[in-house]
């Protein structure tokens, strides 16, 4: 087992000095991003159109366009999260919440885990945003989505994995 130290703890994140024993008997030291992981939600509007919302993200300092997605509370199992976080972002309420996959986002720095699910029978209501949250909805078909896709114009990882998942294997969702 490595030896670890947290060296910073964040509101949703902390950061970890990782020391590895090697085979040789030496010590690599890495740090890691522990995060308490996340969902993804793709919300179907109807079996032929799905609601991204559009976001300013500080980070890279841009508008995107992403599927809906939420950091898990502590002791929250990701389906709920998944239903609280497809309300405050879009409004949209889920008859029908299918876990799908869960994946890594980016294994070699951080240990985050990112539930996906698929919400249907929707039913429109009003979002409850939270603070600094800058977003919009915006429905496209899956024809207008595949060209998004192609022409570069969703560039967030976790939205294009759920959505090249779900375009490939819908079917089976």
């Amino acid at each position: 087992m490595p030896r670890r130290k947290k060296v910073f703890q964040a509101l949703r994140f902390a950061v970890e000095d990782v020391y590895q024993k090697l085979d040789d008997g030496s010590e690599h030291h890495r740090q890691v991003v522990r995060h308490p992981g996340a969902v993804v939600i793709l919300p179907l509007v109807d079996p032929d159109h799905v609601c991204l919302i559009y976001t300013y993200r500080v980070a890279i300092d841009r508008w995107i366009l992403e599927l809906p997605a939420g950091t898990l509370e502590p002791n929250e199992p990701p389906i709920e999260t998944a239903g609280r976080e497809l309300i405050e972002e879009t409004g949209y309420q889920a008859a029908t919440i299918q876990h799908v996959h869960s994946f890594n986002m980016s294994p070699g720095i951080l240990d985050e885990r990112m539930h996906f699910y698929v919400a249907s029978n929707l039913t429109q209501g009003e979002a409850h945003r939270e603070v600094g949250e800058q977003i919009a909805n915006r429905v496209y078909s899956w024809s207008e989505i595949d060209r998004l896709i192609r022409d570069g114009q969703i560039q967030d990882a976790k939205t294009l994995v759920a959505l090249l998942w779900f375009m490939r294997y819908r079917t089976n969702a």
